[in-house]
């Protein structure tokens, strides 16, 4: 753009000086045509004379405006090509020393141009290709932070989680960065920063999804902390009922009726034990998940058969059991002991949601291979969205959380997509996705 703008400055000079040249030696010539005439009566050899000198005079003039505007036009041509970023063009010496420098001149800044724009396409392209086969979303903003560049990751990311870019990173401050956890199970690195575009900032946003990386950090840590606990509280009730059942045993310490509340309270001590020895076991089968064994299994045989073992507990709660499913049978390949204890999990979850006079409504959709649980109960609640499937974390009196931490460990295990969700007034819904094709592929 300076280039271009100091060749419309020297174009421009140099029209001013054609001008000038042409008007003087018309002037010049208008003069002395004037000045021959008047000697024409008088001294008619030196008008001859004059005349000659003045043809002459023409002649060389024109010889002159002819060098003159000879790098004029080798600027027009030059100027033309520039502005028709054509790089190839190139102008041959003419012999003449002064238009020669000219076209050297040319040429070389023609050379450097084609280099610098060969240069710049290389790195754009590398760039290009770069963004778009990153593993990293980015994204691009023009001058009003409206989206101008999206990679395909990027894309692929904000597809199923829209509300990651309008409420979360765009409240984000430029130069920031920070985790996102979206509906308790996605988790994302976003960056947020600036460039410089022709004189103005720009912002372009990295995202990544760490959701594996940080699933296998807290499997570590619950890993270690629950055998250790395990450990310890086996090590511990073991002996101690053991020798409580050993004393209850001997009746001749319970001959005296004084004794028999500490003999209660022994047999409430052992059950309180045994109690917790459960609670270990619970938490045990979560770090024991073995590898899904899968085999094809009639997921709508599975439903049916939970919703049968139920069926006393809803009862008692006045809650209702609606099926949208087929008649026909809907394979999939799971392991079926694990699928079963993930479904108990979610729909007794419906059923506390609910706690009573409710419905949990059971729907199979065929053609987008997912199984949806919801529920009537009173939805979550905001601040607990980015908690679900904690370790840990419980909204029950008498939790353990580790209910929905099991559910993610097993679908994670079966590499299937699930999300749970509050969409509106009584509509809670756990949802499962199975991957396309899932129901005919064999072991």
């Amino acid at each position: 753009m300076h280039f271009i703008a100091a060749w419309r400055s020297i174009k421009f000079l140099l029209m001013k000086l054609k001008t000038k040249y042409i008007l003087f030696i018309v002037i010049l010539h208008i003069i002395c045509l004037v000045l021959s005439y008047f000697i024409f009566q008088t001294e008619k050899l030196i008008f001859i004379v004059s005349e000659v000198a003045i043809l002459c005079s023409v002649v060389i003039s024109i010889n002159l405006y002819k060098q003159l505007i000879s790098p004029l036009t080798y600027l027009k041509q030059g100027i033309s090509a520039i502005k028709d970023k054509d790089f190839n063009v190139k102008f041959v010496e003419t012999g003449k020393k002064e238009v020669d420098e000219l076209v050297g001149v040319y040429n070389r800044m023609i050379d450097e141009l084609r280099a610098e724009r060969t240069r710049q396409e290389e790195q754009h392209f590398f760039l290009e290709k770069l963004i778009q086969t990153s593993p990293t979303g980015i994204i691009t903003l023009d001058f009003d932070k409206q989206i101008k560049q999206i990679n395909p990751k990027a894309l692929a990311i904000l597809k199923t989680n829209p509300e990651l870019l309008e409420t979360h990173i765009h409240n984000m401050q430029t130069g920031t960065a920070k985790m996102i956890r979206i509906d308790g199970l996605h988790n994302y690195k976003v960056q947020k920063s600036k460039f410089m575009d022709r004189g103005f900032e720009r912002i372009f946003i990295m995202l990544e999804e760490v959701t594996a990386e940080i699933f296998a950090a807290e499997k570590g840590v619950y890993n270690k902390v629950i055998r250790m606990m395990a450990h310890e509280v086996n090590n511990t009730i073991g002996p101690v009922n053991s020798i409580m059942n050993t004393a209850l045993a001997q009746q001749s310490l319970w001959a005296n009726d004084k004794e028999l509340m500490i003999k209660n309270a022994m047999k409430v001590a052992i059950d309180r034990n045994q109690n917790l020895s459960i609670f270990m076991r619970n938490f045990a089968d979560l770090v024991k998940l073995p590898k899904a064994n899968r085999k094809q299994i009639d997921l709508v045989s599975l439903l049916i058969s939970i919703t049968e073992l139920l069926h006393f507990t809803l009862q008692e709660k006045n809650i209702e059991f609606k099926f949208n499913i087929p008649d026909k049978p809907f394979f999939i390949l799971a392991d079926v002991e694990q699928m079963e204890q993930a479904l108990i999990n979610i729909v007794k979850n419906a059923v506390e949601a609910i706690g009573k006079n409710g419905i949990v409504k059971i729907y199979i959709d065929f053609e987008d291979y997912r199984l949806d649980i919801s529920n009537s109960g009173n939805g979550i609640s905001p601040e607990h969205e980015d908690m679900l499937f904690s370790p840990f974390f419980t909204t029950k009196k008498d939790g353990q959380g580790i209910g929905l931490t099991l559910v993610r460990e097993i679908l994670l295990n079966h590499n299937f997509s699930f999300k749970l969700k509050t969409y509106g007034i009584d509509d809670t819904r756990f949802e499962i996705k199975f991957k396309e094709g899932n129901q005919t592929f064999p072991i």
